[in-house]
């Protein structure tokens, strides 16, 4: 289909493109534009229907990346990183500016080559993506996400810990303390952070350098700096306008005939099914009063 044919604010075709030469139409007095956003576009849905709409009248609020891995200033640590997965971590995103916590959430993520990315990082980008002002935020690196690895244990008792491992390990190098306490590959980057020189003996220590590291472990932080590509997200934020829809129905208010379902939609949620569910109740809705305004 290459457009939808109108007259009288009523749905009256489809057109279609037989071949590279010819267009031909198919009359219709009901239609279903259900084409999907601009993510994945390998699977056909590259957000030619947004043009159809706008077309037809429809207003297309603005088209984002949402459930999309996250970039980080820190892209050689990332880099070093990548592909690990850390598991039962807690996170949080912060605006710096105003010190508020945008997001938290506890579960697993991991590593890109230039930043992070698993299930409660893609959630956390769709509360992102809603903050005020986020684009101008991140280019001025006033958002910053903390990693808990550590959640389980207070940072009394991960001190504790870490003094119970370095007993154990006492005349080691440091660089070969941490196998307990850490995956193997964030060793070495963790050390390089702790500005602790991985060839001191744990035994010489000091204090304050073990506190350091419990805080290091505590809030690993990474600055944020945008958004991956929306070749690389889950779902399309933006889309038409949910004001100009007949939630009811699923049927334009201003095109007589014509329904929308699924992400074309300005709707979109968490990861978790919950897009996959959104699709399929509006094209159920759409479908059925298609059908029983036919009947």
């Amino acid at each position: 289909m290459t457009d939808i044919l109108v007259e009288n604010g009523t749905v009256v075709a489809v057109a279609y493109k037989e071949n590279m030469d010819k267009t031909s139409t198919i009359k219709a007095n009901k239609v279903i534009l259900a084409t999907g956003g601009c993510s994945y576009s390998k699977t056909g849905s590259s957000g030619e229907g947004y043009e159809i709409a706008k077309r037809l009248g429809h207003h297309i609020t603005k088209i984002q990346p949402s459930l999309v891995p996250l970039i980080c200033k820190e892209q050689e640590l990332c880099a070093s990183l990548e592909g690990l997965s850390l598991r039962n971590v807690k996170m949080d995103i912060k605006n710096q500016e105003n010190k508020k916590v945008i997001y938290e959430d506890f579960g697993e993520m991991v590593f890109t080559k230039k930043g992070i990315s698993g299930p409660i990082i893609l959630s956390g980008s769709a509360h992102l993506l809603r903050t005020k002002q986020v684009e101008t935020l991140l280019k001025d690196h006033k958002i910053i996400l903390q990693i808990d690895l550590k959640p389980a244990l207070s940072d009394e008792i991960l001190d504790k810990r870490i003094q119970k491992d370095f007993s154990e390990y006492k005349n080691k190098q440091f660089k070969n303390s941490l196998d307990e306490l850490l995956p193997k590959k964030m060793i070495e980057p963790m050390i390089a952070l702790s500005n602790i020189p991985k060839e001191k003996r744990v035994n010489e220590i000091t204090k304050k350098e073990r506190q350091n590291l419990v805080q290091l472990l505590k809030k690993f932080t990474l600055t944020l700096t945008d958004f991956g590509k929306i070749e690389e997200a889950i779902i399309t934020a933006g889309g038409i306008d949910v004001k100009e829809i007949n939630s009811s129905t699923m049927e334009s208010k201003l095109i007589k005939g014509l329904y929308f379902a699924g992400e074309i939609i300005d709707v979109d949620a968490y990861t978790g099914g919950f897009n996959l569910q959104i699709a399929y109740s509006t094209g159920y809705t759409a479908g059925k009063n298609k059908l029983e305004k036919n009947m």
